[in-house]
């Protein structure tokens, strides 16, 4: 047989072989993959925001924001948070996020930090691009920043709000101790409960008693609270010298570390002729200030005689003595000449 023949044929065999094969086994011969070329697609599906750093003038807001993904593989994706004021319109700070190709069917969480003002309200908007091209949006109002309370303030350790309790009932009363003289002693006392997991405590109790028409000081005493029990409430007490016969604002400061954690305020009606009033109205009240001098404080003052609007012994504006003798005599001069 020539060689030409015998190449041939084998030739015949190997092809036949490899298209029964083809047939038999599925997948043996291999063809190229085609690029996915089905357009990406993103949705904003949530965006949440919880507190972070608070500090005296700003605050912390972590924004994360899950984006679901669809379609091809998207490249270049970057991701915009931007904090705006609700008050102003104006922009308070922004961050972007990279997250370079996303790939596949599936959810992405994307986190930010934005520090802002303590204050107010703000508009947080989610902005995706992909190569440059906004694709998506999202936006959510978060409001009241103002009220988070600093991390250096933190205490567990407050004045008892009475939950279900009338609204006027005070966390902070009092009771007469003595009457001596024109002076009362007030023993002072304040509801304090540890609404933590924990112990708590090592704060300081302020309180200042401040006559209501005038707001002078007229006395402060202060205590240190120890260590409260979780879901425990102490009353600590202190003792404050007023002058009688006047109504006063009881105020309540608590401290910790020298910040001022919790106030709270109650009237004290010493005065049995008014109440103290609810809503500032304009009244004579004969406040003496005197009586609200510290005892033994800077020598007595010896009241100065009221000047009279002319001095002893000065002429003052007119005609003097002489002056009014001489009109006189020529007066009666003159009606003797005409009675002649």
């Amino acid at each position: 047989m020539r060689p030409e023949r015998t190449l041939a044929a084998g030739a015949a065999v190997v092809l036949a072989v490899t298209v029964l094969l083809a047939a038999l086994v599925p997948g043996i011969v291999a063809t190229p993959e085609e690029d996915d070329v089905r357009p990406s697609r993103f949705d904003v599906t949530e965006t949440t925001i919880s507190p972070g750093k608070i500090g005296g003038s700003t605050a912390t807001l972590s924004v994360t924001t899950r984006l679901e993904h669809f379609g091809g593989d998207a490249e270049n994706v970057t991701v915009l948070f931007r904090a705006t004021d609700t008050d102003t319109g104006l922009v308070a700070t922004t961050i972007r996020r990279d997250l370079d190709t996303v790939e596949g069917r599936r959810e992405v969480p994307v986190t930010a930090n934005l520090s802002v003002p303590r204050e107010g309200g703000y508009r947080i908007d989610t902005i995706v691009y992909e190569d440059g091209r906004r694709v998506r949006t999202g936006r959510t109002t978060v409001r009241g920043v103002g009220t988070l309370g600093p991390d250096y303030a933190e205490s567990t350790t407050d004045f008892e709000r009475f939950d279900g309790a009338p609204a006027s009932f005070p966390a902070v009363e009092y009771s007469v101790q003595s009457v001596e003289g024109n002076r009362t002693t007030l023993n002072v006392s304040a509801y304090l409960t540890n609404a933590g997991d924990g112990p708590a405590g090592d704060v300081r109790l302020v309180v200042t008693a401040r006559q209501v028409d005038s707001s002078i000081v007229a006395d402060r005493a202060s205590t240190t609270v120890g260590t409260v029990r979780a879901g425990r409430t102490v009353t600590p007490s202190v003792e404050l010298g007023v002058p009688s016969q006047y109504n006063y604002y009881l105020d309540a400061v608590l401290w910790r570390d020298g910040v001022i954690v919790s106030t709270a305020r109650a009237p004290a009606s010493l005065d049995p002729t008014e109440s103290v009033p609810v809503n500032t109205t304009t009244r004579e009240v004969g406040l003496r200030v005197g009586e609200f001098a510290e005892e033994g404080e800077g020598p007595e003052r010896t009241p100065q005689p009221e000047a009279t609007g002319t001095p002893v012994g000065a002429e003052g504006p007119g005609f003097g003595i002489g002056a009014a003798a001489v009109a006189l005599l020529g007066a009666g001069l003159l009606a003797r000449r005409w009675s002649a």
